[in-house]
Parts: C-alpha cells; sequence; structure tokens
C-alpha cells in the first residue's frame, strides 16, 4: 500500500488497524489527497469483492441495500442485493447523501445484516464499510448523524502529503498513466485476516493499561475533574463504544507492530481516532479555534497512566 499510496503511512496504518479490529471507518479530507485510492487499494490486495456507492443528493436506500425484484414469470419476489453486500464498500462522499440513505447502513454496521421488507439478509464474514466525505462546510453537503459516526470504529483526517512525497507522487500517476498501475501478483486470502484476527484476540491488556482506556473515556464525560478550560470545551463525552473501539484498535496496533501485550503507547497512538468523532465540542471551543484533535490531546495530556 505504500507504494501506491503515497505520504500517508498513518492513515494505512489506521486502515490496517480497522481490517485487523473488524471496524468501519470514517474518513475525512480534501479532494484530491488519496482517500477513494486507499481503499481501493486495500480492495486489489485482499481476496474481497469491492463495492462502491458514489453518495448522491438523489439517492435511494435501496440503492445500497438492495430490494425486492418481482419476478413475473412465476409471480413471486425475490431480493436483489445491493451494493452493501461486498467485502469492502466504498461509500464516497457520504454526507453528499441525505440522512435516510446515510441511516440505511446503520443496521448494516452495527449488526452486519440488511433488512428489507421484513426479511433478514445477513452480510459476508469479511465486511467493512470504508465511508469517506469532504470537509462538512462545504457546500451542498449534509452531516452525517452523530448515532451514525459512533458507528465508525475509528476516523481518519486525512491530510496533504508532506511536500517531499509530491513529486513521488506525480512521477507514480504518470508511469501508471503511460504503463498502466502493477498488476498484485498475489492476493492475501481472506482465511488470512480471520487468523490474524484471533492473534489479535490473545493480544495481553494489562488491568493498568485496561484502566487507562476507561480513564480517557470518562474524561470526555466529566471533563471537569481535569480543569475548567476542558469542561468549557466538551459538550458531550465519548459513548461505550469509544471504551470497546479503544481496546480492540490499541490492540491491533500493538500486533502490528509485533508486540504480545498493549502499552500505554498504543493506546495514545490510536485515541484520536477512536475518540475525536465520539467527542462533541461547546460553541466556546469552536469558536477558539480548537478541533476534535485537539480537544482529544488535551484529554491525553491530562489523564496519568494508571
Amino acid at each position: 500500500m505504500a507504494d501506491a499510496v503515497i505520504g500517508q503511512e498513518i492513515v494505512i496504518e489506521r486502515l490496517m488497524i480497522a481490517l485487523l479490529a473488524n471496524g468501519n471507518v470514517l474518513m475525512e479530507g480534501l479532494p484530491g489527497t488519496a482517500k477513494t485510492r486507499s481503499i481501493k487499494t486495500l480492495s486489489n490486495l485482499i481476496e474481497s469483492q469491492f463495492s462502491r456507492v458514489q453518495f448522491t443528493p438523489d439517492l435511494l436506500p435501496s440503492d445500497v441495500t438492495g430490494s425486492e425484484i418481482y419476478r413475473e414469470h412465476d409471480g413471486t419476489f425475490e431480493f436483489q442485493p445491493g451494493p452493501l453486500f461486498g467485502n469492502l464498500v466504498l461509500a464516497d462522499e457520504i454526507n453528499r447523501a441525505p440522512a435516510k440513505v446515510q441511516a440505511a447502513l446503520l443496521e448494516a454496521m452495527e449488526e452486519r445484516q440488511v433488512t428489507v421488507a421484513g426479511k433478514t439478509h445477513k452480510l459476508p464474514k469479511l465486511f467493512l464499510v470504508l465511508a469517506t466525505q469532504n470537509p462538512i462546510e462545504q457546500e451542498g453537503t449534509y452531516p452525517l448523524p452523530e448515532a451514525q459516526m459512533d458507528r465508525f470504529l475509528i476516523y481518519v483526517k486525512v491530510p496533504y502529503p508532506p511536500s517531499e512525497n509530491e513529486l513521488a507522487i506525480l512521477r507514480l500517476v504518470r508511469s501508471e498513466t503511460v504503463n498502466g498501475a502493477d498488476e498484485t501478483p498475489t492476493r492475501m486470502p481472506q482465511e488470512a485476516i480471520f487468523t490474524a484476527r484471533k492473534e489479535v484476540g490473545k493480544i495481553h491488556v494489562a488491568e493498568s493499561v485496561e484502566q487507562y482506556i476507561v480513564d480517557l473515556v470518562i474524561a470526555t464525560r466529566e471533563p471537569h475533574r481535569y480543569g475548567d478550560e476542558l469542561a468549557r470545551w466538551i459538550n458531550v463525552g465519548a459513548s461505550p463504544r469509544a471504551t470497546i473501539a479503544l481496546d480492540a484498535a490499541s490492540r491491533a496496533r500493538a500486533w502490528l507492530h509485533g508486540k504480545d501485550f498493549v502499552s500505554p503507547e498504543d493506546v495514545q497512538v490510536v485515541a484520536p481516532a477512536c475518540l475525536a468523532h465520539r467527542v462533541h465540542l461547546s460553541y466556546e471551543a469552536e469558536a477558539a479555534g480548537k478541533t476534535r484533535e485537539d480537544v482529544v490531546g488535551a484529554v491525553l495530556e491530562r489523564v496519568a497512566v494508571a
């Protein structure tokens, strides 16, 4: 992935963490920052069915989930699966669709199933929603509901690549245009991912690290315990899903770095990705120019390791 997505090492690592932790990803960044490219590259490296949904204001929920089709020759209805029934589902520019369509993903992301016309249809065992959005202050977008934001395991803010990588990006795209993209000789089988997930589940988390994870989440709910400034910045704290996400992402990060235990450093590295989209800022924080990442950073500074 690093050969195809240049200058976005943090983005790549967080996609790997989501894959290992069996969670959904929300990626936000300005156009042209390789959001779609990174997701498509990941799908090309895994034996999987890749689906893409381009979210637009006129999209219908059935365009995503699928619908019942009437079979005239025998007078019955047959379910026609939508693009949501892929393994890696790219929900491109998810914030350009109205809330009704965004909500069509809720059941799939949480329960790994879709209910259409009163019937429940299971999604594939390997299933990830990888959603992208341009910053919500851009014209013609609809902010995601908080309930849906909470269902994303991690949030990845995609920056512009470092200036020293810009020339390499230019040459890579030029080469692909002239010679075509390199074909991947082998694709990782899905069973390898499931095996890795089992290993991630066995990573040891000490009681002190578990308490540190809990303390970080509680700090977002009870910020007054850590100073008046933090209390003025945070309006609503993170849900219990944040605790679960921090635990899963920390173990995946430890496994990626060849460790058999989770350290406080692993928790600190993944905390912004797990907490930023779950912490709701006050008007005072926004007026002061504070971002969600800034506030999570302030929480990390104030909460001591257990």
